[in-house]
């Protein structure tokens, strides 16, 4: 079973990949980038016009870039992996790394680790940038939740990139990928939950942002309903293993 586990060259060449394709480190750059800097130039537009401008729960709107995030967040664990199905490349990686368990873990490692990283980042920012411009309606870093919210804010982002991830080795395209899951957090989303709440909760996108919530919504808890987000990623990821070690390359 070891055999099978990631290792420090594969995942160095998969890095190398990543950083290799514009488009792909570009996305990657875009999930800080989009985070941060939407939510302080939305917070700088607004300002301490009134409470409640981004959202009725202050500690969810500190990270209302986030909505913005998660878009490029699709966008680079789709793209991170749909290279890999077009052009022989995918034939190519398993020639260097013939054990396809230790290819898929080692890419989904590199994935999720840079999205970690980007999305943890851009948690910080995104609280720090935006607060500042809040005025008496500001939240301090050290108020409650907030440090929760903020490594949330990460996990939430990492958790998106690996259920984009999974569902395009699935897929074998990123434009499908993407096509599903934009309109499924930007639409579909907010009307089932205009429709029945109850449902609407287990969704990926409003679960996971239960972390980033001052209070508790619809029984779930902040960890609980990342957990959902971790279930709905980890099902992706899974079936993307199930695609890639069953198909041909």
């Amino acid at each position: 079973m070891s055999t099978a586990l990631p290792t420090v060259p594969v995942m160095h060449s998969e890095w190398i990949k990543i950083r290799s394709l514009r488009g792909t480190f570009g996305a990657l750059m875009a999930v800080f980038l989009a985070t941060a800097g939407i939510q302080t130039l939305t917070a700088a537009l607004i300002g301490d016009a009134e409470a409640g401008s981004l959202g009725d729960d202050p500690l969810l709107a500190a990270f209302y870039g986030v909505n913005f995030g998660q878009i490029a967040a699709f966008a680079f664990g789709a793209t991170a992996l749909s290279g890999e199905f077009h052009n022989g490349a995918l034939r190519t990686s398993l020639t260097a790394v013939p054990n396809r368990a230790r290819f898929y873990l080692s890419k989904m490692t590199v994935v999720g680790g840079l999205a970690l990283v980007a999305g943890q980042l851009a948690g910080l920012a995104t609280f720090v940038g935006g607060q500042a411009f809040m005025g008496p309606y500001a939240l301090d870093l050290g108020s409650p939740g907030t440090y929760r919210a903020i490594f949330g804010c990460g996990l939430y982002l990492t958790l998106m990139t690996l259920l984009a991830a999974g569902l395009t080795a699935v897929l074998r395209s990123a434009t499908a990928v993407l096509s599903l899951l934009i309109p499924f957090v930007l639409i579909v989303s907010f009307v089932l939950g205009a429709a029945s709440e109850g449902v609407a909760r287990f969704l990926p996108d409003r679960a996971g942002q239960m972390v980033m919530r001052m209070e508790s919504q619809g029984g779930l808890g902040p960890w609980t309903g990342l957990g959902v987000l971790a279930l709905w990623a980890l099902v992706a990821v899974a079936g993307g293993w199930l695609a890639v070690r069953r198909r041909d390359a």
